[in-house]
């Protein structure tokens, strides 16, 4: 995949800089985050600006080329989120520690899943570990990210 600076800028600016999936501040990674084609190539996506999300490298690896999930709550498959179509909050809200992302649809809850946002399933507890730090630094949350 080659996305020229050009778009690569434009996509991250669009994103505020945070992953358009997990919304982690790409501040606090060593390199920039990449960006993802929400259809993927392999299934027939383009490089078109509506076609392309900024993912950090943790949402970007777990997602692969999936474009649903299972929602546990339902027990059903639906679509995974999709920023360029659907709002963050309409589908996630923070816990009150501002730690773990919750699911709030169906898309949301298979969401989570599908990319173990909070290491429910690794249970190595790196994200929380460093969704900590960020808060400590004052990075997270997001402004406009809602809090139970």
């Amino acid at each position: 995949m080659v996305i020229n600076n050009f778009v690569r800028l434009n996509v991250r600016k669009r994103a505020k800089y945070l992953c358009e999936y997990c919304h982690s501040p790409e501040r606090s990674n060593a390199t920039p985050f990449t960006i993802d084609h929400i259809i993927p190539q392999s299934l027939g996506g383009s490089d078109d600006l509506n076609n392309l999300a900024l993912a950090c490298h943790r949402c970007n690896q777990r997602r692969y080329n999936f474009t649903t999930g299972i929602d546990r709550e339902t027990q059903t498959e639906v679509p995974l989120f999709n920023p360029r179509n659907q709002n963050w909050s309409e589908h996630f809200i923070w816990t009150k520690n501002g730690l773990n992302i919750i699911g709030t649809t169906p898309i949301g809850r298979a969401t989570c899943s599908r990319f173990d946002f909070n290491d429910q399933d690794h249970d190595d507890g790196f994200i929380l570990n460093s969704r900590q730090l960020w808060l400590t630094a004052g990075w997270h949350l997001p402004i406009d990210d809602l809090r139970q």
